[in-house]
């Protein structure tokens, strides 16, 4: 471990958009290479670094309800998807060198690992990489909500958010408003009144209650991973703090 680094053990969050590229569905391998080629500096820094990813770039479960499908079965399938991703993102990590395994929150032992914490905290103290598929595993809860979850059991340090290629918390979507501002630093709290769709209210919640810091960045961005991990200011900061 290098004095350097301020994080000993993070969790990323990866929607599944961040996976798809600039297309609207599926996998891009170059972004996935791209992502490879930011985590594997990191564990070589030392770093110990759990994913979770999302599956919204295969399937949308509030979608399908809007369409007719029954809630759970939509919820259930949206897992299977977060599966995919997480096999995907395994495979090209692996391509990098980077040992990895992946544990899955739904039983698929063929492809992965049950989640059990124990292990996965194992894993991680020998430096492997985690990747959490199939959300928590059950239905009406987000991969937002998965991943402060698994952060909060792994210990991790801090929570790790990126999102549609947006640097940071704005104001306001700075995609639709081009005057929007972008807030270097929130409370919790602010971002739950501000409603500002950082995560989901439950995920934000669960942070709230176990002081988990949250960090909103790009990870597209060059280097970004690793200027997080060193304390570097980048993006916005969430945390309990004032």
């Amino acid at each position: 471990m290098t004095t350097t680094n301020k994080y000993k053990r993070v969790l990323l969050k990866l929607s599944g958009e961040a996976l798809s590229g600039g297309t609207n569905y599926g996998i891009d391998t170059t972004i996935l290479a791209k992502l490879a080629n930011q985590i594997r500096p990191v564990i070589e820094m030392g770093v110990n670094v759990a994913i979770v990813v999302g599956g919204g770039n295969i399937f949308r479960g509030a979608k399908a309800e809007e369409a007719g499908m029954d809630r759970v079965t939509a919820d259930y399938a949206g897992m299977l998807a977060t599966v995919i991703n997480a096999l995907a993102l395994q495979d090209a990590l692996e391509k990098e060198g980077v040992i990895t395994r992946t544990q899955t929150a739904i039983s698929i032992q063929q492809v992965a690992e049950p989640y059990i914490r124990r292990r996965a905290i194992r894993h991680l103290e020998k430096g492997r990489v985690v990747i959490f598929a199939g959300g928590t595993g059950n239905p009406y809860m987000t991969t937002d909500t998965a991943a402060a979850l698994r952060a909060i059991e792994t210990e991790a340090e801090v929570l790790l958010m990126t999102k549609n290629n947006v640097d940071g918390v704005y104001s306001a979507d700075p995609r639709k408003q081009p005057d929007a501002k972008r807030l270097d630093k929130l409370t919790h709290l602010e971002a739950l009144n501000m409603r500002l769709e950082v995560m989901d209210a439950t995920a934000l919640s669960l942070c709230l209650e176990n002081k988990l810091p949250i960090i909103v960045f790009d990870l597209q961005a060059p280097h970004s991973l690793e200027q997080v991990v060193t304390g570097e200011p980048i993006g916005t900061l969430i945390s309990s703090e004032e």
